[in-house]
């Protein structure tokens, strides 16, 4: 496991090459990324998937805590669009 800092310098390396030689990451492919985009975007379409069944079981108080996770899910879909 990196630390903090080897963290914060690896992903600066990684955008600066995403930038500079847009080919190579194209060849080489950006596993990473998008293995975290399909896991964000597949909690999400189960989240929407599970609020009608949960409103009709749970009431709206389990809408509501579905609501706020999906909340969570967009911005954590936004944050690693960045």
């Amino acid at each position: 496991m990196l630390s903090r800092e080897d963290q914060r310098r690896f992903e600066q390396i990684t955008r600066r090459l995403r930038s500079t030689d847009p080919e190579f990451v194209a060849r080489v492919g950006d596993r990473a990324s998008t293995r975290r985009r399909r896991l964000v975007t597949a909690v999400v379409v189960a989240l929407w998937a599970a609020v009608p069944p949960l409103v009709v079981v749970g009431g709206w108080l389990a809408a509501t805590i579905c609501a706020v996770l999906l909340a969570v899910a967009g911005t954590l879909t936004f944050w690693l669009r960045r």
